[in-house]
């Protein structure tokens, strides 16, 4: 069987990592947080201490802010569930990492990062895999080039691990909805037709 992928979105501070948190611990098995940030500056450092407290000491923690393409497959046979928090954190750490590049092949090999982190989760059987990611594309077009890289970038992330997922949350306010379920599809057009 098929790992099982769950995406938690919505806008920063909304609640969708402590919901992330609890549906972790709401799973049978080990369990494994993947934590993507890091600590830069004091504000930094304060609010990734905020999130170790909320974890359970039986949780395994993984500090992956780069390469995750790499670990997940280790982590994966590891543990029956991983939580991975947050892919905005990550790909901003992958644009920056990147920094040399154009914008364009930034965006090229984001795609391609995230492509091999999703096979590899498939690699691995029986799994059960949350990603937490911000929804990024509700404000407005952001005025520099690297930006709205970074807002394409996540945007077309979220919808691909959207696509991957079982179950898709979204946060507003501390209230978390399931809209896998509410969601509208329509039946395949040809271009010519639009």
């Amino acid at each position: 069987m098929k790992s099982k992928i769950v995406l938690v979105t919505g806008g920063s501070r909304s609640g969708k990592s402590v919901f992330a948190e609890r549906l972790l611990a709401s799973y049978r098995g080990t369990k494994a947080y993947i934590a993507t940030a890091q600590a830069l500056d004091i504000e930094m450092r304060q609010r990734i201490e905020r999130h170790r407290e909320r974890r359970p000491a039986s949780w395994h923690t993984y500090e992956v802010p780069q390469g995750l393409a790499a670990e997940i497959g280790n982590i994966l046979n590891c543990t029956d569930a991983v939580l991975i928090d947050c892919l905005t954190l990550y790909f901003s750490n992958f644009i920056l990492c990147h920094a040399e590049y154009d914008i364009s092949e930034v965006y090229d090999l984001a795609m391609q990062e995230l492509d091999v982190i999703m096979k590899s989760i498939q690699a691995v059987p029986c799994k059960q895999v949350i990603f937490v990611s911000n929804e990024l594309g509700s404000g407005i077009v952001p005025m520099d080039a690297m930006t709205r890289c970074y807002r394409d970038i996540m945007g077309c992330v979220n919808q691909r691990v959207a696509k991957a997922a079982a179950q898709l949350y979204f946060t507003v306010s501390g209230v978390t909805v399931e809209m896998k379920g509410l969601q509208v599809i329509l039946p395949d057009v040809q271009e010519d037709t639009l």
